[in-house]
């Protein structure tokens, strides 16, 4: 069977698996035969199909994500290598550094404070994009922990990225420039299908509405932000208005951005003297 076949036949057999059966099986056969996707489809008359390719096919059918087969995940101008113990980061999520970036206009900051930070996407990200700014990123998972380290380390942020286990930002000395907060915010009873199946939980779910981190994490933010700071929130769709009064009632000055479907996808929270841009 030809690479072109490979790819018809794969694409047919995953779609019931996937919203993306031909982009999948690009991505795996492109990882059995160690190419790049790019490459893979310059040079797929002149490859041979590998043995692997099967069994990667049979692990995307019974739904386990892409990004876990494969370990990696582009975020932002990252490649970033991803495991099942963080969240796989996504395209909504960089609705924030869109917004980091019209709210420091002209400006950059200096230091970066990324909650929850899992896979380093956040932080490491605007690392990228502020070459000159140092961060912390925080996590109650050492397995996450591991994982964002060793991104930072392949990138050559590691003299830029400090990464320590905690609760939030308990403990945590500011001020921060930028806050970057990508907390679980699905309620317990939503019914969840795909990908979201094998992501770890604790990364998920946040209580009967989904809000129950939003309410942790707002207490917090006014002692850490610098002046002239954002701190930045993703959000569900249906969520602005309860995560809005979340940090309203913090004295917070809050706006919301939305993302390229046109949903509510983020919230920037300033001192009420530093209004946020939209």
């Amino acid at each position: 069977m030809s690479v072109a076949e490979a790819l018809r036949d794969a694409a047919e057999r995953l779609g019931p698996a996937s919203g993306t059966p031909r982009l999948d099986a690009e991505l795996l056969l492109a990882h059995a035969l160690g190419l790049s996707r790019a490459d893979l489809l310059l040079r797929q008359r002149d490859l041979s199909v590998p043995a692997a390719f099967d069994a990667l096919l049979a692990r995307r059918m019974a739904g386990e994500p892409v990004a876990y087969i494969v370990g990696t995940r582009d975020f932002w101008t990252l490649s970033l290598r991803v495991t099942p113990d963080v969240l796989i980061p996504r395209p909504d999520s960089e609705t924030l550094m869109e917004a980091a970036i019209a709210h420091f206009a002209g400006r950059a900051p200096q230091r970066v404070l990324d909650l929850g930070t899992g896979s380093g996407a956040l932080l490491l990200a605007a690392l990228d994009q502020w070459p000159l700014a140092t961060g912390l990123g925080v996590d109650i998972s050492p397995a996450a922990l591991a994982v964002a380290q060793d991104n930072a380390d392949r990138l050559g942020m590691a003299s830029r990225a400090a990464f320590r286990r905690g609760d939030w930002a308990e403990g945590v000395s500011g001020p921060f420039d930028l806050i970057l907060v990508n907390p679980p915010y699905i309620a317990r009873s939503a019914a969840l299908s795909g990908d979201v199946l094998h992501e770890p939980e604790g990364a998920l779910f946040a209580g009967p509405e989904g809000l129950d981190d939003y309410r942790r994490i707002a207490p917090q933010l006014p002692s850490l932000l610098a002046p002239g700071g954002v701190a930045l929130l993703e959000i569900g769709y249906d969520q602005a208005a309860a995560v809005g009064n979340i940090l309203g009632a913090q004295g917070l000055a809050v706006s919301v951005r939305r993302d390229l479907a046109g949903h509510d996808r983020c919230l920037l929270a300033s001192g009420a003297d530093c209004p946020t841009a939209d």
